[in-house]
């Protein structure tokens, strides 16, 4: 398995709109792909305007065709929305493996 975070920093008191847009939107689309077996998006404690979205993923191929689906091409559409949320927008992308336990 592969987890894979998209952090994004946003001004706090844009988040409600931020949230908004991912679970409406985002999520219900990369929960739906192949190989996707979690999504979830988590808020700072200590900083709203920080929003994490965590995805469990099967596999790397399940990745990497999500990253060449058109769901992945709506999706890609959210940053930019959010950037009008606020001037502060940043977005990072990680991976790291999971060992099965």
């Amino acid at each position: 398995m592969i987890a894979r975070m998209i952090l994004v920093y946003i001004p706090p008191e844009r988040a409600a709109e931020a949230v908004r847009l991912w679970k409406e939107e985002c999520a219900p689309l990369m929960i739906k792909q192949p190989g996707c077996l979690n999504e979830e998006l988590l808020r700072g404690r200590e900083n709203p305007g920080e929003l994490i979205s965590l995805s469990t993923w099967q596999d790397q191929a399940a990745i990497d065709r999500y990253r060449g689906s058109d769901a992945h091409k709506e999706i890609q559409q959210l940053p930019p929305r959010v950037q009008r949320l606020g001037r502060e927008t940043r977005a990072r992308v990680g991976e790291r493996r999971q060992s099965r336990g």
